[in-house]
Order: C-alpha cells, then sequence, then structure tokens
C-alpha cells in the first residue's frame, strides 16, 4: 500500500489475450512486484524533464530532506520517506529498462497516454487505431482502477488489447507492463500504445520505458490544468488539446490553455484534436508516424554500430 497516495498493488489484475497467443519471443523478467509500501517519488530518470516548482516543498525540522506536500505518512520520518521512493524509484527504473530493452529488440514504438479521466484517451485511441488499420501494426495495454471497457473498446476495432486493473492503484508501473506485455502479440515494428490510469498527478512519476509521453487534457478542463498539475505536462513530448469541437460552447481561453503548456513545458509541441470531428487527426497522426520512423532510425543505426563494433573484434582477433 503506497502511504502516499492510498494505492497499492495488491489487487491488480490482468486481462486479454491468453498468454500463449502472445508473440513466442517470452520476456524474461523478475516476478518479485514493485514495493507499494512507501511514497511514490515524483521524479524520474528516463529523459523526461520533471522538474518540480517550489509549491511542492514545505518546511521541516533543520536537517531533515524535504518531502512532497502530499506524501505526509504516520509514523515515518521524513529521513526514511526519501529512502522509500528512492527504493520505489530504483527498482520501477530497472524493470522500465527491461521493457525498453524488449521494445527496442522488435522496432517496437512505444507511447505512454496520460491524461484525467475523461479527457478522451480512449476515443483519441480508436480513433488512431482506425487510421492505422492495415498500414501500420499496433497493440494497446489499457489501465484502469476497474473494469475492462476500455480494453473491450479497442479490441472491437480489430487490435489486440490487454486490460490492467490496478484496485486501488492510481498509475501504471513498469512491472505491470511487462506482465501485460507478455500476454500481447507485441507488433514488431510498430506501435504500443500504453493508456495509463486518468490520474493527473502519480502517473508523471513513472517510467513505463516507453519512447514518448502524451498528456492529453480537454478543452473542457479549463485553462489552468497546467499550472495546477505542472509534473503531467512537464515530462509530455506532446501535448493533445482534446474535445476541440466544443470550443464554441465554451466559455473557455485556448489561448491561455496552450500559454500555460508553453509556461510549464515551452519545448512539447502541441496539437488540437477532435476525434468526433477529425480536427487536427492530420496533424496528430502526422506526427506519430514522423516520430515511429525516427525511433526506428535510431534504432537501425544502433544495430549497424553495434555490428561494426563486432566486425572490428572478429578483424582484430583473426590478425
Amino acid at each position: 500500500m503506497c502511504v502516499a497516495c492510498g494505492c497499492g498493488s495488491d489487487a491488480v489484475t490482468l486481462s486479454g489475450p491468453d498468454a500463449a497467443q502472445a508473440s513466442q519471443g517470452a520476456h524474461s523478467h523478475s516476478h518479485e512486484s514493485v514495493p507499494h509500501d512507501g511514497a511514490h517519488h515524483h521524479g524520474h530518470a528516463h529523459g523526461h524533464s520533471h522538474t518540480h516548482s517550489d509549491a511542492h516543498a514545505h518546511s521541516h525540522d533543520p536537517g531533515e530532506p524535504a518531502q512532497p506536500q502530499h506524501s505526509h505518512a504516520p509514523g515515518l520520518d521524513a529521513r526514511r520517506m526519501v529512502e522509500i521512493e528512492q527504493n520505489i524509484l530504483a527498482k520501477n527504473d530497472g524493470f522500465a529498462a527491461q521493457n525498453r530493452v524488449r521494445l527496442a529488440a522488435d522496432g517496437i514504438f512505444a507511447l505512454n497516454l496520460l491524461a484525467g479521466p475523461g479527457a478522451g484517451k480512449t476515443t483519441l485511441l480508436v480513433e488512431t487505431l482506425k487510421a492505422l488499420a492495415g498500414r501500420v501494426p499496433a497493440a494497446v495495454i489499457e489501465g484502469d482502477q476497474q473494469t475492462a471497457n476500455d480494453a473491450e473498446r479497442i479490441r472491437a476495432v480489430g487490435f489486440p488489447a490487454v486490460q490492467i486493473n490496478t484496485g486501488k492503484g492510481c498509475h501504471l508501473d513498469a512491472h505491470m507492463v511487462g506482465h501485460a506485455m507478455d500476454r500481447l502479440p507485441l507488433p514488431a515494428g510498430g506501435v504500443l500504445f500504453i493508456e495509463n490510469v486518468g490520474n493527473l498527478v502519480c502517473p508523471a512519476a513513472f517510467d513505463l520505458g516507453e519512447d514518448k509521453r502524451i498528456t492529453l487534457l480537454s478543452v473542457t478542463e479549463g485553462e489552468d490544468k497546467p499550472l495546477k498539475y505542472p509534473d503531467i505536462f512537464q515530462g509530455a513530448d506532446l501535448v493533445l488539446l482534446t474535445k476541440a469541437d466544443l470550443l464554441p460552447h465554451l466559455d473557455v481561453d485556448f489561448d491561455a490553455i496552450a500559454g500555460n503548456v508553453a509556461r510549464i513545458n515551452p519545448t512539447a509541441r502541441l496539437i488540437t484534436v477532435s476525434a468526433r470531428s477529425g480536427v487536427g487527426f492530420a496533424e496528430w497522426l502526422a506526427w506519430l508516424e514522423g516520430a515511429r520512423r525516427t525511433r526506428l532510425e535510431e534504432l537501425a543505426r544502433a544495430a549497424e554500430q553495434r555490428a561494426q563494433a563486432l566486425r572490428g573484434v572478429v578483424h582484430t582477433a583473426a590478425e
């Protein structure tokens, strides 16, 4: 049980394609679960910047390390909290590294989709998969506390999906994703979409082994969400402003939303989309294909460099 945010991994379940139906290359990883007996470390080191504002800190007795406001845990002092957070982070990052190696070996481009509940993640995925059908292989990992509703929506359009139900858990972690990958026919050279649990806080802290992070924000959520929940935007490679078809009916300032996103993350691209009307969808799909192509090129160059190094070793040995 996570003493900071109240989540736990004791009731996690997976549903979807039977493991026997998954890809033949079985993934070997430790089945020791990530501990949830301590606070989540809201920051990680997989290439995304997750700097935190001073608003997350508060005063402690002299000599005590600072801790986030939300991490009060009865019976644990600040030093113990930091130790637990570091342990959780290190273990999760180990599983994420395993996931990343496995995905790279098959040339799979992995995306972690983050947003609050109701931002339109699943609807966006359904329409995206329809556009990719017959052109780009894909699979989906769905994260929710309960129900398999979202995975069923994905399967209905002809793509494999595994549902992770986290129980009381408020986010996915890399260990859960590794097990879900075992149950999927992973699309070599294709795309793995990971739809995280609807939550604007804790999912930002956990590396899943993804290549890119996408944060969705619906226009119905208002202008100030990037300022209230900065971490989920700071780590994003792309921000999708969803439900754009509703803008004419809302008292919301689009320029203010875009400005607040840029204030928190000046390097992230912002694309305005509507899965219902199709607004912005061509731009979103072009970004997706471009990012996937770039990743495949990076993997090809790395493979060639390894091959050249190996040839050099063999040549030297032969001499």
